[in-house]
């Protein structure tokens, strides 16, 4: 720990100075020129007098947020370098879920990977699911039908909402808005619902798989989804009122954890962190997967690259999802929602019960797997935080020999010593609030 000199400011002398001395010196001033009026700091400057200094003023002081801490969101630990309330170092320390999911990858077949990696950015489930078929769909040579591409793409997009209701919320209720964290929660669960009528799971769903998907989507989906998209924009709206054009939460956020786009691409930063330094960098948009090439929607950036751009582009992008989703739903095709090429997709269950090789099908698949060629691939889509890589790597067996995540959360993450710098500790929770990192993506 460093130590400096306490600066001689006439506020830290009008503080400590002694009452007696002051009278005195303000009498020696005024007995010298009548007509000089002089306030109590500008008589101590011009008296000379130089108080004491109290013990530990100006010593620099090491603190450590987390990782209890409930704004953290999960176990993020901060080590901050304090002078008084300013943030003049921190760095953020990680490895406290060490859940080893790269290396249980390696262990796991093709068709079992989906269920490892879907645990990795927990608000975001999907994406992995979506980067990991993409990745092995790379190695084996193949393309997902049509319908599975347009149904990916549909419930991709339904989990951004989800994940970007759940920034909201935090969000929120980290800055002070609690009620938000209700209204945000609210619109969440109606997503989530959502998804657990299509893959039967509100989390960590395992629906999109090598190949395609698990199951088509059930009867009467539209009906489902029609709702909550007609909703959605009447409650942004709502939260607009809430919180956008309130003085309170612009004071809190405009000019707090500045970054320039210089800065963010440097860091290797992602998502609306990049874009909110004003910076159009979108992988559905730059590098389309899936269908995003065939729908039309506006990637949102911001201007100043402060904590306030950030929430503003994921208000924004909430927009834009429903229009996408939408588009979905009027270009849906019908045919298969899954490969069919018995080296990779299991039998459907009905023939299960109906024939012999089937069931013998059923079981070498999923006991075995699928043997996918040598070789090598990285393959990128744009998650709610981000660019999510995948890298692999094959032997020609059933199971990756190498595989390695490139999470956005991680990347992002080291932005924060950036940001954070001769902040205020009050702003501290707002500045990691905008970078939305998810620990299960760090982590892995």
């Amino acid at each position: 720990m460093t130590t400096t000199e306490p600066a001689a400011s006439p506020a830290v002398a009008a503080d400590v100075v002694d009452l007696a001395v002051l009278d005195e010196a303000l009498e020696r001033l005024h007995t010298e020129d009548a007509t000089l009026h002089l306030s109590e700091t500008e008589a101590v400057e011009r008296s000379g007098y130089q108080p004491p200094t109290a013990e530990g003023v100006g010593e620099r002081m090491i603190m450590n947020m987390g990782p209890q801490h409930p704004s953290t969101h999960g176990v993020l630990r901060l080590v901050l370098e304090m002078d008084g309330e300013m943030i003049t170092r921190s760095k953020p320390v990680i490895g406290y879920l060490h859940t080893g999911m790269e290396k249980t990858g390696e262990e796991l077949t093709y068709l079992q990977g989906p269920t490892n990696v879907t645990r990795m950015d927990y608000a975001a489930p999907l994406f992995n699911e979506l980067v990991f078929s993409l990745a092995t769909e790379e190695l084996l040579g193949i393309e997902a039908p049509d319908r599975a591409q347009w149904i990916r793409m549909l419930i991709c997009e339904v989990n951004r909402l989800s994940s970007h209701m759940l920034f909201m919320a935090t969000n929120g209720m980290d800055i002070g808005a609690v009620s938000m964290m209700l209204y945000g929660w609210r619109e969440r669960e109606e997503l989530l619902r959502f998804l657990e009528r299509v893959t039967g799971l509100r989390m960590n769903h395992n629906y999109i798989r090598p190949g395609g998907v698990a199951v088509d989507l059930p009867d009467r989906w539209r009906e489902d989804l029609e709702p909550i998209l007609d909703a959605l924009p009447s409650r942004l709206e709502e939260f607009d009122l809430l919180m956008t054009g309130q003085p309170i939460w612009r004071d809190r956020l405009q000019g707090v954890g500045v970054i320039t786009a210089e800065e963010a691409i440097a860091l290797g930063a992602t998502g609306p962190l990049l874009r909110s330094s004003g910076y159009a960098w979108d992988l559905r948009r730059d590098m389309p997967h899936l269908r995003y090439d065939q729908v039309d929607f506006d990637v949102v950036v911001g201007s100043f690259g402060d904590a306030f751009d950030r929430y503003a582009i994921r208000m924004w992008e909430m927009r834009e999802s429903i229009r996408i989703i939408r588009q979905c739903m009027d270009k849906m095709p019908d045919g298969d929602y899954r490969i069919q090429d018995k080296k990779v997709t299991p039998p459907p269950r009905a023939r299960i019960d109906e024939s012999m090789e089937a069931l013998i099908h059923h079981f070498k698949i999923f006991t075995e797997g699928f043997k996918v060629p040598e070789g090598e691939v990285y393959v990128a889509v744009e998650n709610p935080r981000g660019e999510l890589g995948c890298y692999l790597v094959s032997d020609g067996s059933s199971h990756p020999v190498r595989m390695h995540i490139r999470g956005p959360s991680f990347v992002n993450l080291q932005s924060l010593p950036h940001l954070m710098k001769d902040s205020l500790i009050a702003d501290t929770v707002a500045i990691v609030s905008s970078v939305d990192p998810i620990m299960g993506d760090v982590d892995r």
